[in-house]
């Protein structure tokens, strides 16, 4: 899922994601309710409308932009309170407040708000994360089913009932994944992610949890492994049985020049690449690699020309859903790749 954390994948036009296979974005409670607000994105018909996505959303919670606001922040039994990164406004999140704005944006699938746990984090700072995330789930629940909406999509007969999945929390203990994967699974959420990986830890560690916790998610709702990752490992986890990823890596690389192609990453500012006449991967068919050149996109980044993020952009987001297809038609029976 390409990540659209102020209500655009940067650099990327909507139109350009559906042209490359994009069938759903996320979009980010925290950032979307301090600018532009998400009772204006309401009073505006929501953020398919507002954004023109006519497709399917995420949301995050909130609760992992709040947890990176260190400085910013005291957390309570209540909730969070968090002085915005704007203005150094005061704000309060609670569960139930987090629920109301995802449900005011008419996102598709919510999550439940979390308390994210650091890392490195001892035994009895991940129990205490862990108490909380417990107790916000159960909150998330209880005030989504009271309030959840059926959004209205571009055509006005169209609607869909919202969502909301949990996240499991425990920091690297696997005994206390194992508690919060099983507590969550007890309160019947409509999908479950694998929250507060890709928070420093080594990648070995990431896969050591994600096997431990993903047997003990229904294999009937989604599987949802949040912020990861490298082209491999979203391969390597899709096989695994993990349904739905997202990462900003795709286009956070592309702004810094990095390409991910099918003979390895490209840094593409390299000076070997000032003449190259070659497409940035010869083997892939996105419509940068079909029109432009090594040597083109190198001078865009040496010129610092916006068009550079967007180039490079296109490119990864195009690699990345490009393996997503191939593992989709690998897994699907051969009787469904003949009816598609």
């Amino acid at each position: 899922m390409p990540v659209g954390t102020q209500g655009t994948v940067k650099a990327v036009p909507q139109e350009t994601l559906e042209s490359l296979g994009a069938e759903i974005i996320l979009g980010n409670t925290y950032h979307l309710y301090l600018r532009p607000g998400h009772q204006a994105i309401r009073r505006m018909g929501g953020l398919h409308r507002f954004i023109s996505w006519p497709h399917a959303l995420l949301t995050d919670s909130g609760g992992f932009q709040v947890f990176s606001l260190t400085a910013l922040r005291k957390v309570t039994e209540d909730g969070v309170r968090f002085r915005s990164h704007l203005d150094g406004s005061s704000h309060f999140f609670t569960p139930e407040h987090s629920i109301d704005v995802q449900i005011a944006l008419g996102a598709d699938i919510c999550m439940a708000f979390d308390e994210c746990t650091e890392y490195p984090a001892d035994r009895f700072r991940a129990e205490q994360s862990l108490r909380l995330t417990m107790a916000w789930a159960r909150r998330s629940v209880d005030h989504f089913r009271a309030h959840q909406l059926e959004v209205p999509w571009f055509d006005p007969k169209a609607c869909r009932t919202q969502c909301l999945f949990g996240i499991v929390q425990g920091g690297m203990y696997r005994d206390l994944r194992r508690q919060c994967a099983q507590r969550l699974v007890e309160m019947e959420f409509d999908g479950y992610a694998i929250g507060g990986l890709s928070v420093g830890e080594p990648r070995e560690l990431t896969l050591e949890i994600v096997a431990e916790v993903l047997p003990l998610l229904p294999k009937d709702k989604p599987r949802y492994v949040m912020g990861v990752g490298y082209p491999d490992e979203i391969e390597q986890y899709a096989r695994m049985g993990v349904d739905m990823m997202d990462c900003v890596l795709p286009t956070r690389a592309a702004r810094h020049a990095l390409l991910f192609t099918s003979q390895g990453r490209l840094n593409i500012k390299n000076k070997q690449f000032a003449e190259d006449q070659s497409p940035p991967d010869p083997t892939c068919s996105c419509p940068v690699c079909r029109r432009y050149t090594r040597a083109y996109l190198r001078h865009l980044v040496q010129a610092s020309e916006p068009l550079a993020a967007t180039l490079n952009s296109i490119h990864n987001l195009a690699f990345y859903l490009g393996i997503m297809q191939r593992v989709r038609s690998s897994l699907e029976p051969a009787g469904m790749r003949d009816l598609a």
